[in-house]
């Protein structure tokens, strides 16, 4: 008996040693590779992109561009909402002042302006973008385009005082303003309606943007007037990755935030420009094509330019080229005096 009881006793203490080393074996806190690659979180990447931008969306968009004559006159400076434009066209008017045309569509500003008045080309390029136009009186030529019901238009002529608004700061012409409320107001009160997309840019991927290739340029300044009042300039800043915009040698901001204009793309295009009247009023082809330059991270390429379905795009060997995501200015200089003399390039390095 008291062996049979030895025996027992010295299995139960086995057994229960067996047990605290199972207890006592440490679980490992490293994950195994696979279980870790296979919890790893992607990435997510938005659904949709806007069409103007290439930047991403997680809701489609739909909708319709908002294109508006901006005011370039030294008096009008700075403008009300230009940093929230998905592109801007810089074309001259009369003289040798410029005017924008500002198309927004994945941004709303809260108020645009001083807004100035028509002329055929910029509808013609509102039109290609199926924007809905805003601009505060016409040239002749124009007047006749908005009274055919050519592109639906919201024009000053008819709301002064009502959707558009003048500021008290400034003089006329240089202080018509209207908000992106009263615009969607008075698209409502039209029967305008405010879905339809413009047609896109072909845009470059994150890392085809990290390597564009082609000569460097940190600056380019575009002469447009002999006395540089209409002068525009970018400069890049390499650790924004963006270019600056300056109009008469001071840079452009906003009016009412004081942010700084920063551009992805700047498009420099020569097109035909022709005087049609005393005034200096001009009619100028922006559906040819013709040559350009491209800039783009600070580098500089050569190449065409099309009107492709209304919209301006810079291609090479007949193939439309990729745009970085971002802002994109396109700047019209005539063919007399041409690229070469109206351009021109600092800290440019072959």
């Amino acid at each position: 008996m008291k062996k049979w009881a030895a025996a027992a006793a010295a299995v139960l203490l086995l057994l229960s040693g067996c047990n605290k080393e199972q207890v006592k074996a440490p679980e490992s806190k490293e994950k195994p590779a696979e279980q870790a690659v296979e919890k790893e979180t992607p990435k997510t990447q938005s659904m949709y992109s806007f069409p103007l931008t290439g930047m991403g969306t997680e809701k489609e968009p739909d909708q319709r561009a908002v294109a508006v004559m901006i005011n370039n006159h030294p008096k009008a400076r700075p403008q009300s909402g230009l940093t929230k434009a998905d592109v801007v066209y810089e074309i001259l008017a009369e003289g040798d002042i410029t005017r924008f045309l500002a198309v927004f569509q994945s941004e709303r500003p809260k108020n645009i302006g001083p807004v100035r008045s028509a002329r055929d080309y910029y509808i013609e390029l509102a039109k290609g973008l199926n924007a809905l136009y805003i601009a505060h009186g016409y040239s002749p030529e124009a007047k006749k385009m908005l009274n055919s019901n050519y592109i639906d238009n919201l024009n000053g002529m008819v709301y002064d005082g009502t959707l558009f608004k003048r500021s008290k700061t400034r003089k006329a012409p240089h202080n018509s303003y209207i908000t992106y409320n009263n615009i969607l107001k008075g698209a409502k009160q039209k029967k305008y309606t405010m879905k339809s997309l413009p047609p896109s840019f072909q845009f470059l991927t994150n890392e085809e943007s990290k390597n564009i290739t082609g000569n460097e340029a940190d600056s380019v300044n575009i002469t447009y007037s002999k006395g540089g009042i209409s002068d525009s300039s970018f400069i890049y800043d390499s650790k924004l990755g963006k270019f600056k915009r300056y109009s008469g040698g001071k840079q452009t901001v906003d009016l009412n935030t004081n942010d700084p204009v920063l551009v992805d793309n700047v498009l420099i295009i020569e097109a035909v420009h022709r005087f049609i009247d005393s005034y200096g009023r001009r009619d100028i082809d922006l559906t040819s094509g013709g040559k350009g330059y491209l800039i783009q991270k600070g580098k500089l390429m050569k190449v065409d330019w099309e009107n492709r379905d209304g919209l301006i795009i810079p291609v090479k060997n007949g193939q439309e080229i990729g745009m970085v995501p971002g802002k994109t200015w396109v700047n019209v200089v005539p063919t007399k005096p041409g690229l070469e003399k109206s351009v021109s390039f600092h800290g440019l390095k072959e």
